[in-house]
């Protein structure tokens, strides 16, 4: 059985790292496939440990933006 998750992204200096929003699990890679990969397998150890009979999935649309405010210092 398979579980749908959202994931982002990010690259910090040299590195791909990918972020399961809804369990809290990281990993990273050099490039965004390895860091995929990485994820995947680290969601799903996660799961073989934990369980995920109470965990909801990713239903709905995810929509992700640049946000920029101005900071008063």
């Amino acid at each position: 059985m398979s579980k749908r998750f959202t994931a982002i992204i990010t690259r910090e200096d040299k590195w791909y790292v990918a972020h399961c929003l809804k369990l809290g699990v990281v990993s990273q890679g050099k490039t965004i496939e390895a860091a995929k990969t990485n994820l995947k397998e680290a969601v799903q150890l996660y799961l073989e440990s934990f369980g995920d009979e109470d965990l909801p999935e990713t239903t709905g649309e995810v929509i992700l933006y640049p946000l920029e405010v101005t900071a008063n210092t």
